[in-house]
């Protein structure tokens, strides 16, 4: 048997060579399929590391940008070593991983469409005028002046982040996915059992979330009480509280499964924007009513829907009468 293969060794070494280029033929005859099925959609945002800014001036903006929205507390907190014009929270508790996680309500798109004209406003916005709304919002305080250092290093890191973004896209896995509206109302009891025990060891029975040794930041930020996000910002909407803790709570135990539920993250949503926690006057929000969304918490409303059923659901009524007017 070795002998006769021995002997016929040209042919098997011929047969392999053609069956090495069948197998190359047909893994190019679609090099788009190959290259979709390699490539991972997902952004990746780049690294100071790998990917470093060559002009000086630009690197330490980016730098110190990517600080600020890390550590906002320590320099623009309420003991901020350069102003003191926020709640304590930092901007990274609602952008996770300074703004870079996947689903984490993440900066990847914000270079790529704004300005933009935005219903809440009723005006084409600025990355300012959206910067300022969170200081004003989610850390209840006030913004950094447009021309300030401060300001102009956050922008220059947003700018970074999205800098491979094509213009008026949204890459995947950028803002905040939702989950489907359930049959019944949000409910806050439900979300309290739900709270103590998934949240409760982070953020507290009271809400208060942990700070660190120094009382200079919080560890693990608050979800309500003086210290908090008020009534103005995005995630008091219970669609974006649900979705966000859906995609990324407890924190660190999400891998490629949310760990909760659609039911659990929306009552725990419901339960957590059901307590106190400071209050935004909001009076040139919405100037057309028929935009609010569907979860908006308060009225007027451009339908006959009560404001418990806006804030808490359900929802879907809503949007079915929407659908026929």
């Amino acid at each position: 048997m070795w002998r006769k293969i021995h002997s016929d060794w040209p042919a098997y070494l011929l047969a392999l060579v053609v069956l090495l280029v069948i197998v190359f033929k047909l893994s190019t005859n679609h090099p788009e399929k190959s290259l979709i099925a390699l490539k991972d959609s997902t952004w990746h945002p780049p690294s100071l590391y790998l990917d470093p800014v060559k002009n000086k001036r630009e690197r330490e903006l980016v730098t110190y940008g990517k600080e600020l929205i890390s550590n906002t507390s320590t320099y623009l907190g309420p003991k901020g070593t350069v102003m003191q014009i926020s709640n304590g929270m930092n901007c990274q508790n609602c952008h996770l991983n300074a703004g870079t996680k996947p689903d984490g309500n993440n900066f990847s798109a914000v270079t790529a469409n704004y300005p933009l004209y935005r219903e809440r406003s009723g005006e084409v916005e600025s990355i300012y005028k959206r910067v300022r709304d969170c200081f004003e919002r989610s850390l209840n305080g006030s913004a950094p002046d447009s021309n300030s250092r401060e300001y102009q290093a956050i922008h220059a890191y947003i700018q970074w982040l999205g800098k491979t973004v094509a213009k008026g896209t949204h890459p995947k896995g950028s803002g905040i996915r939702k989950p489907d509206y359930l049959q019944r109302a949000a409910d806050p009891d439900k979300g309290k059992k739900v709270y103590a025990i998934h949240c409760e060891r982070c953020h507290r029975n009271n809400g208060e979330g942990e700070m660190n040794p120094e009382h200079t930041a919080y560890i693990y930020p608050p979800l309500w009480g003086k210290h908090s996000y008020n009534t103005g910002a995005g995630l008091y909407r219970l669609s974006n509280f649900a979705g966000f803790i859906q995609s990324n709570m407890p924190f660190n135990e999400v891998t490629q499964h949310n760990k909760l539920t659609d039911e659990e993250a929306w009552d725990i949503a419901a339960y957590v924007n059901s307590q106190a926690r400071p209050i935004l006057k909001e009076s040139h929000d919405w100037p057309d009513i028929s935009k609010k969304p569907v979860d908006h918490p308060f009225g007027p409303y451009a339908d006959n829907f009560s404001e418990q059923q806006h804030k808490y659901g359900p929802f879907l009524p809503i949007l079915l009468a929407r659908e026929k007017n």
